[in-house]
């Protein structure tokens, strides 16, 4: 248990700081305005700056469900294998 619980947080981490860094390079304008790292991407207009917009919101879903699916939907399925298991014993 005390693995997945490692893999989800690893998830988490990766993820969020990833999505920190290509936020801050591709979806702030100006570090002096309240609404940062959800804006639109501005002034993105080379395939390296579609690339990088890409990963962003790759790593920001890899944030959300990495650790959804080690700390909730793992544990879950192993305990509904278990149950199931335990009715066709009886």
């Amino acid at each position: 248990m005390a693995d997945e619980f490692m893999k989800g947080l690893a998830l988490f981490a990766l993820g969020g700081l990833g999505w920190i860094t290509f936020g801050a390079w591709y979806r702030t304008p100006s570090y002096y305005e309240v609404v940062q790292l959800v804006n639109a991407p501005e002034g993105v207009n080379t395939v390296y700056g579609e690339i990088g917009v890409l990963v962003g919101d790759v790593l920001y879903w890899l944030m959300i469900l990495g650790p959804l699916t080690f700390w909730i939907l793992i544990p879950i399925s192993r305990e509904l294998r278990g149950s199931i298991g335990d009715d066709a014993a009886n």
